[in-house]
């Protein structure tokens, strides 16, 4: 369960990229261009919102299932234990609330403030979340690309 766990969650991470950049990339051309807030608009940022709450549903078994999530008094001697126990989870919690009342305060207006705080919210939370995510390159922390 866990290994299967683990590649789901690893493998929608790039699902989850897409979508925010997506909705970033449509939310910075309706914010300049002053477009109307659409129905298209409006799917494709609930579905990057809705993804990353799948995401972090997944993230939430794996906090507690995982072999890398250790409570004990070494949580800050090691950089794998610490990342896995505090940096990451908290860091991701702090992007999907960003996402989320970015989401929920664009729901009031129909015209290209919509598209405004989209882009914020949705760049802030994913400048976040690429800060959070367990690269390969980082390799300090033994994670590979799935």
């Amino acid at each position: 369960m866990y290994t299967g766990l683990l590649h789901a969650h690893s493998g929608l991470r790039y699902i989850v990229i897409i979508l925010l950049l997506a909705v970033i990339i449509q939310s910075l051309i309706g914010w300049i261009g002053r477009t109307k807030f659409s129905n298209i608009h409006k799917k494709v940022a609930i579905a990057s919102m809705s993804l990353v709450h799948i995401q972090f549903l997944i993230g939430a078994v794996l906090f507690f299932i995982s072999p890398k999530v250790v409570f004990d008094p070494s949580l800050f001697g090691g950089a794998i234990i610490r990342f896995f126990t505090l940096e990451h989870p908290l860091l991701m919690m702090v992007a999907i609330a960003v996402i989320t009342i970015g989401q929920i305060k664009s729901k009031s207006y129909t015209n290209y403030k919509s598209h405004k705080r989209l882009f914020w919210a949705n760049l802030i939370g994913f400048l976040l979340i690429m800060a959070s995510i367990p690269w390969p390159f980082r390799e300090q922390l033994g994670s590979g690309w799935f």
